[in-house]
């Protein structure tokens, strides 16, 4: 087995291993990563919408701002040295990095921001939405992005502030492709979909040199990257479905890291192991769908909140996967609510559904996905809401089974999760705050319209006027308005804020895993 799995690095790396070592070492310049990656759909990032396919394209390609691998929590220049807002004209004036290039060699122009935006909204694949919310559509397009020279100007037609806008390009879909790469492989008129989806066209520290569905992924350093080549001239994802499996390698030195190993595995773990904890934007919550008559009282909502054991779950299975969180913006960025005043307390939820007049007991399904840790919360939450009289049947389901059921609208309970698409406060705060229209035909993803919430309108309001407030300072304030009231009278009770916990070799290092998976760098990696 041991020289099985040797045998498979090395001709992967194309590279030697030591004949007779006691471990499988890794080669100095090469960074290994067992990973589970059976969730990629697509990689050119006009249709990429999957959590590893997001990990990729972060080290492929580059956008006019970033949030970068220096600090994942400050939106930056990246292609863009500058920019200049008019907020009355609805207006970005962009200024293109002077000397910036592609990996194939090839400038990065002001051209390459328009097609690259074009295309995207031309497609209309499943992220187009992040870019096509600024009203921009296929006949408008060439008006609303402008070049002139080595400048870009970019329009929207909306109440939007420009910082939204910024979070808006800063986002997956807002990748820089090479105009003229892309159109060498272009077929059939699909805007070179097909060859980007197995191959990469940016500007960014990493080229995608193999992607075999399943099996592997090969990233090869971009030495003209113009922050720098970066030390790891390889980095090799290997699929690796079986967390256990996951453990042998790294621990017998076959790869330099694991990203899904179980808390007990990691738990277990050796001395010439380190583990490092990143907290990530997805919150996990507990939901009411208003359509079940016995959970559309506030008091049971409020009384919920109290019947969570929210410290005794994330000091026990879920250490290391979650903590305590319960707004529904991720603390660790601008707008985040950070304050938890709610803790399991079954006598004030007794007395707080008593002084309403609600009868219990309350017999309620809830759905959850049939794995762990969403199974071990679903029994936490089942034995501590008994104590107040509300009884949860659980109906375990694939996740496709348990979200199906949600979009649907046919739940009662739901327990389920939910990370940003782009890192605005904007993109929770209408998930979690804003439902203007409420009917069954009008179907809209978002937690509120999922549990047939009629938002009140003074929260629907306050959305929209913080969507437009041009005040960054007063717009954070905006939302955190917004998630004290969600978080006191909703019936969606936020609980956690997800956690990851990664296993990597001791000489490792400056491995950056921001938010969520599109944070998430190699260009600063190094092995001692």
């Amino acid at each position: 087995m041991k020289l099985f799995r040797a045998a498979l690095l090395a001709s992967a790396l194309t590279l030697p291993l030591a004949a007779g070592a006691a471990h499988a070492a890794t080669p100095a310049d090469a960074l290994v990563i067992a990973q589970n990656i059976d969730d990629i759909v697509a990689l050119d990032p006009a249709q990429a919408y999957e959590f590893s396919a997001g990990e990729i394209n972060a080290n492929l390609y580059d956008h006019l701002v970033q949030y970068a691998a220096e600090d994942t929590t400050v939106l930056a220049p990246g292609l863009a040295t500058e920019w200049a807002a008019d907020e009355a004209a609805k207006t970005l004036t962009f200024t293109m990095r002077e000397g910036a290039s592609f990996a194939s060699g090839n400038p990065v122009r002001a051209e390459d921001v328009h097609y690259s935006f074009k295309r995207v909204v031309t497609l209309n694949l499943t992220p187009a939405f992040i870019l096509t919310q600024l009203g921009w559509t296929p006949e408008n397009i060439d008006e609303m992005v402008t070049v002139d020279g080595n400048t870009v100007t970019v329009r929207w037609d909306g109440d939007f502030a420009s910082a939204f806008v910024l979070n808006v390009l800063a986002s997956r879909p807002g990748a820089i492709v090479d105009e003229v790469l892309v159109r060498e492989h272009e077929v059939d008129g699909d805007w070179g979909n097909a060859w980007l989806n197995t191959n990469s066209a940016g500007s960014g520290p990493f080229v995608l040199t193999d992607y075999r569905p399943a099996e592997l992924v090969r990233l090869t350093a971009n030495e003209n990257y113009f922050e720098g080549a970066p030390a790891m001239k390889q980095v090799l994802i290997r699929h690796v479905a079986e967390a256990a499996t996951q453990q042998l390698l790294l621990t017998s030195g076959d790869v330099d890291m694991a990203k899904n190993l179980t808390p007990d595995q990691i738990a277990g773990l050796g001395d010439d192991v380190k583990v490092e904890a990143y907290p990530q934007a997805t919150v996990h919550f507990l939901s009411f769908n208003q359509k079940t008559e016995s959970l559309t009282p506030p008091a049971v909502w409020e009384a919920s909140r109290y019947l969570v054991d929210y410290d005794g779950m994330v000091g026990s299975f879920l250490n290391g996967q979650m903590e305590k969180h319960q707004a529904f913006w991720p603390k660790g960025f601008p707008g985040s609510y950070d304050e938890t005043p709610y803790s399991y307390d079954v006598d004030k939820a007794k007395q707080i559904l008593a002084d309403a007049g609600i009868q219990t007991p309350i017999n309620v399904t809830l759905d959850v996905i049939n794995s762990a840790p969403f199974t071990d919360i679903a029994q936490s939450l089942q034995a501590g809401f008994a104590e107040a009289g509300i009884n949860f049947d659980i109906l375990p389901g694939t996740g496709a089974q348990v979200i199906t059921k949600y979009r649907d609208r046919t739940h009662e309970a739901m327990l389920l999760y939910w990370g940003p698409d782009f890192m605005d406060p904007h993109s929770n705060a209408k998930a979690f705050a804003y439902n203007a229209d409420n009917s069954d035909d009008n179907y809209t993803a978002t937690t509120t319209w999922r549990n047939a919430w009629a938002v009140p309108q003074e929260l629907n309001d306050e959305v929209t006027a913080a969507l437009a407030e041009a005040d960054q300072d007063k717009r954070n304030e905006m939302y955190v308005d917004l998630q004290k009231k969600v978080q006191e009278d909703s019936p969606i009770i936020i609980m956690f804020q997800a956690e990851l916990q990664i296993a990597m070799a001791q000489n490792v290092e400056g491995y950056v895993n921001g938010s969520n998976s599109d944070f998430v760098y190699y260009r600063l990696v190094t092995k001692q």
